[in-house]
């Protein structure tokens, strides 16, 4: 009866003026998790309404509700019940996806790992809109591999594992196991690779979709993202069929790169000469 009380009395908090306030409530619902993991099924939908209302705070693109609330979901998704998930499952993966490319470290570090939980959460249970999410992460996920920050790396390495299963495709799913693992040396190029060679093999019909995607990346201002975002465009370029090239806009593509050989840093110069060079196969 008093956990009741003291969830209402939090709930009843949460659209306190103060955005310090609001931030804090939900700390306190999501510590739950923790100090009463039992209960956490019974207020399911109570504690997953509170967590989606603070996605939805409007207070900026850096809204410290906002990470408090991906913060929370990330505790509580594992602790409720699967249909109660399920009714919040698309909404919360399209808001945080934003966030991916977020210029603070702890919002694409925090945003990214719960697309990771989002995925574990519905292992063999994915529906096809999820899966259309998961499709739509996986560039930002393998690009922000190069990010500056340790955690984020990190954070995409948790997710692309949690999302292999959801993809269906047991080759792809192996190379995300054997490549990304925690504490494991990574060799971008070699793992870029193998991961294109497979989504190329299974989902042909995605190249334009993920070329697409992965040119925004040749903007970043992040200068080893900016390098990998050629770098993943030409793997696509080198395993797919020459019969795809339908699916490329190849004069956009074409002077998009060469922008990117004016590139003050020379990694971004190499990557997008290497990317060139790979699409004569398209001549």
């Amino acid at each position: 009866m008093l956990l009741e009380s003291l969830l209402d009395n939090l709930a009843a908090r949460q659209k306190d003026p103060c955005a310090s306030v609001r931030r804090l409530v939900l700390r306190g619902l999501a510590n739950l998790a923790s100090g009463s993991p039992d209960k956490v099924r019974a207020h399911g939908p109570q504690l997953l309404t509170a967590m989606i209302s603070g996605l939805d705070d409007g207070d900026g693109p850096h809204s410290l509700v906002a990470l408090e609330a991906m913060a929370g979901l990330a505790k509580l998704l594992g602790l409720v019940e699967p249909e109660d998930l399920r009714a919040v499952l698309l909404h919360t993966a399209i808001r945080i996806r934003p966030f991916f490319d977020s210029e603070k470290m702890e919002f694409r570090s925090v945003s990214i790992r719960l697309f990771g939980h989002l995925n574990k959460a519905c292992h063999g249970a994915c529906e096809d809109v999820f899966l259309e999410q998961v499709v739509g992460g996986l560039v930002p996920l393998l690009l922000h591999l190069r990010d500056p920050q340790a955690s984020v790396a990190a954070a995409c390495r948790f997710a692309l594992r949690m999302c292999g299963p959801n993809l269906e495709c047991e080759e792809l799913a192996d190379v995300f196991q054997k490549h990304l693992q925690d504490g494991r040396g990574l060799h971008f190029g070699e793992f870029l690779n193998a991961a294109c060679k497979h989504l190329m093999c299974y989902f042909p019909d995605l190249l334009g979709r993920l070329v697409s995607t992965s040119l925004f990346y040749f903007k970043s201002s992040w200068e080893d993202v900016r390098a990998a975002a050629p770098m993943l465009t030409g793997f696509l370029v080198l395993h797919v069929e020459p019969q795809q090239q339908s699916q490329v806009d190849l004069e956009q593509l074409t002077a998009a790169l060469q922008l990117l050989l004016k590139d003050p840093a020379p990694k971004v110069r190499v990557k997008a000469a290497e990317t060139l060079g790979r699409l004569v196969k398209f001549a």
